[in-house]
């Protein structure tokens, strides 16, 4: 199941928060977030290169020249992975147990609210091609990020 993501403000940083449901168990779904070749055909820039544990990096490429680090700054599997991406920004996801799959929350914490429309319109399409990867499907990309865009910038003014 899929869920609209959310926007929050607390002590002068913004988070968009999603939530997905699967019908796998939070393992399986672990394995595949934490995959180098498939954390590459869902997440933004990553190249495939990952310490997978506490403290490691992973390595990003904007396609544009400019290569970056992230941090995983918390790892417990399978139910935690949380890394900073590059600097101030933060990914946050977390699985629980539920019924007889598992529930992600992902969450990005970030400095500069004027991104929040067009990063979770991105991160929308992101998760869907996540959930694809989970249910061992070939991703599809919709082209829907324009209405994603009108949706969340109608969203997240009647939040504000």
């Amino acid at each position: 199941m899929s869920e609209n993501g959310t926007f929050h403000e607390s002590n002068g940083r913004y988070s968009l928060r999603f939530k997905r449901s699967f019908s796998q168990k939070a393992e399986e779904v672990f394995a595949v977030l934490t995959d180098p070749d498939s954390f590459t055909q869902w997440y933004p820039f990553a190249t495939g290169e990952m310490d997978v544990r506490l403290g490691g990096e992973i390595a990003f490429d904007d396609g544009e020249g400019t290569a970056y680090k992230g941090s995983i700054t918390e790892f417990e599997e399978p139910f935690l992975f949380a890394f900073h991406e590059g600097g101030a920004d933060l990914i946050r996801i977390s699985l629980q147990e539920e019924n007889n799959g598992c529930r992600m929350t992902f969450v990005h914490t970030f400095e500069d609210p004027s991104w929040a429309v067009p990063t979770a319109a991105g991160w929308h399409r992101c998760l869907d091609a996540f959930g694809q990867i989970v249910n061992g499907e070939q991703v599809k990309w919709e082209e829907n990020a324009a209405e994603l865009r009108e949706m969340y910038s109608e969203a997240f003014k009647m939040e504000r």
